[in-house]
């Protein structure tokens, strides 16, 4: 199952414009990578890579609005609330 965030501020990668952003439902295994970092922002940022199959830097350009509304997608993906 996929989930599908339509970006209120769309992004550019590779020269081409996202408006969505898909990640996959999450696995222990990505749980663990992400929580090799050190703080919980780097951890979001590194578990929204994985699952969207983008680079870290790429998740970093998102604009902070996105970036929550993201965030909390995936804490409902994992069972838990939004915050």
């Amino acid at each position: 199952m996929l989930m599908t965030h339509t970006l209120k501020h769309p992004i550019t990668i590779d020269g081409s414009e996202v408006t969505k952003l898909s990640l996959r439902r999450p696995t222990v295994r990505d749980i663990k990578l992400s929580q090799r970092k050190a703080n919980e922002i780097d951890q979001t940022i590194e578990m929204v890579a994985m699952l969207s199959e983008q680079k870290p830097d790429t998740i970093e350009s998102l604009d902070a609005e996105d970036f929550t509304a993201i965030a909390n997608e995936l804490g409902k993906l994992m069972g838990g609330e939004a915050s």
